[in-house]
């Protein structure tokens, strides 16, 4: 059994996991500091009471670089910077007696969605995950790319898409994230109330600004396309629960704007994205723990 804690932007998502199964799962909202570790703790432990056993591995998501080698965050664009550098490795073994792999969270969406998800199966595809910022990550022959210090294919929502836009945290101006992400949707005073990116596609209310981040979105995925030459495009998230409404217009735009001789590949909706990264820490977790440990 793996227990698997993913922290999210605006939550804290903690799932109890065997056999490829989401067993059972919890939600808290994200302080986004050292305070959270409690607070995932305690949830934790009471999804394991409720399952009545340990867990044999535990599977940590965050929503930044994590080094390869050392499983430390090493940074996060402005989020949980208390975690920076902290060994959550030994956090999880002094909170629930076992090992832990820890993994940036929208690497991790895409091994739970090609494995046993949405695009299961698929050996080279690319992940968009739309939330609190904007995530991505790439796997090529089956392998998810990782590069020297973490970094490769995880920086997608970093690329330049208005040279003339705002300054994100991480230095580069006009990212994507920066411009369409429900960090930066808060930080627009255009209604005068506070939006969330479901609120752009519950009705009719806020088209300029829902076509505008469609528009970020869409370029954020032909860049991907044109650097990995993916089979699928999994777009996953909070938001992705309003399923067709942004799946088609991505994918009209990618179709519209690749160059001549890519095959356009299919875009996929998991049937339950927010547990993406719940389901790819179980499969992470699991396979950490199969291999002998000198090789950990």
């Amino acid at each position: 059994m793996e227990l698997c804690i993913d922290f999210g932007g605006t939550g804290i998502k903690i799932a109890v996991a065997a056999d490829d199964r989401i067993l059972s799962s919890a939600r808290l909202d994200a302080r986004r500091d050292a305070g959270d570790l409690d607070a995932a703790a305690a949830s934790a432990r009471a999804l394991l009471a409720e399952a009545g056993d340990a867990p044999d591995a535990v599977g940590i998501a965050v929503p930044g670089v994590v080094d390869p080698d050392s499983g430390r965050m090493l940074h996060a664009n402005a989020k949980y910077d208390a975690f920076r550098d902290l060994d959550l490795r030994a956090w999880s073994a002094a909170e629930f007696g076992a090992p832990a792999v820890v993994e940036n969270d929208a690497r991790a969406a895409l091994v739970g969605e090609t494995t046993s998800g949405v695009a299961a199966g698929e050996r080279d595809a690319v992940l968009v995950t739309l939330g609190t910022g904007i995530g991505t990550a790439a796997q090529i022959a089956g392998v998810p790319l990782r590069g020297r210090r973490g970094h490769a294919g995880i920086l997608g929502g970093h690329v330049t898409i208005d040279r003339n836009g705002p300054v994100c945290p991480c230095g580069n101006v006009g990212c994507g994230e920066a411009l369409a992400s429900s960090a930066s949707l808060a930080q627009q005073s255009l209604t005068g109330a506070a939006l969330t990116l479901r609120d752009l596609f519950a009705d009719d209310a806020h088209a300029g600004i829902r076509d505008a981040f469609l528009h970020v979105w869409g370029a954020t995925a032909v860049t991907l396309i044109h650097m990995y030459d993916p089979a699928v495009v999994v777009l996953s998230g909070g938001v992705l629960r309003a399923g067709d409404a942004v799946r088609a217009p991505l994918e009209s735009y990618a179709r519209a704007h690749l160059w001549p001789s890519v095959t356009a590949p299919r875009f996929l909706v998991p049937p339950e994205p927010e547990l993406s990264v719940a389901r790819g820490l179980s499969v992470l977790a699991r396979t950490a723990l199969s291999r002998p440990q000198e090789d950990q």
